[in-house]
């Protein structure tokens, strides 16, 4: 007979919590005023949201946006599955799944909209799918949270706010839409 030890799960505890929902919704709005002015306005603009929490985001920015400029950004989603701190490890590759992008991307300034930008992994994964539905003029990168760690060289155009974090360290994002909370909180394994 074997004495193996079961595997105990990972514990993870709250550390700090980052945002709150005020500062969440103060942190969209500057972030929208930077995409119409670094973009010279709306033209060609298009928000792709990054499944799961990319989406409410990018759905956020175009309403704030929609009231800014009162004309409607259109917005699409990308679903990537992939290996990242948020996420059971599932590979090192990404697993595309479903792009739901009802406008042409080709000749657009495409934002692409996520919680968090870890390893830059997931936005790989995201420009691949993108770029399979046609070829934007160009490209940025949204995030709510940027905590470092890259993998790839990938930087965001547009960051709510960056937090160092340590590798036992997991950032998680609670949205209404999906958790029925919101706040950013600091976690520790």
């Amino acid at each position: 007979m074997s004495s193996q030890v079961p595997k105990r799960p990972v514990e993870i505890r709250e550390k700090a919590q980052l945002m709150s929902a005020s500062e969440i919704e103060r942190t969209l709005i500057r972030l929208a005023h930077e995409i119409v002015e670094k973009n010279n306005g709306i033209e060609d603009l298009a928000f792709v949201g990054i499944k799961r929490r990319g989406v409410p985001l990018a759905e956020r920015l175009a309403k704030i946006i929609q009231r800014i400029e009162k004309k409607p950004v259109p917005v699409g989603t990308l679903d990537i599955t992939l290996y990242r701190d948020d996420l059971s490890t599932l590979g090192p590759k990404p697993v595309v799944q479903k792009t739901d992008l009802e406008f042409p991307v080709a000749g657009k300034s495409v934002v692409l909209v996520d919680d968090v930008l870890y390893t830059g992994r997931t936005t790989r994964g995201a420009m691949d799918a993108l770029f399979r539905s046609g070829r934007p003029k160009r490209v940025q990168l949204c995030v709510l949270i940027d905590r470092g760690h890259r993998e790839l060289p990938v930087e965001a155009t547009f960051v709510g706010r960056t937090v160092q974090t340590t590798d036992n360290e997991v950032i998680e994002v609670k949205l209404t839409e999906i958790d029925a909370a919101e706040k950013v909180l600091l976690m520790e394994r």
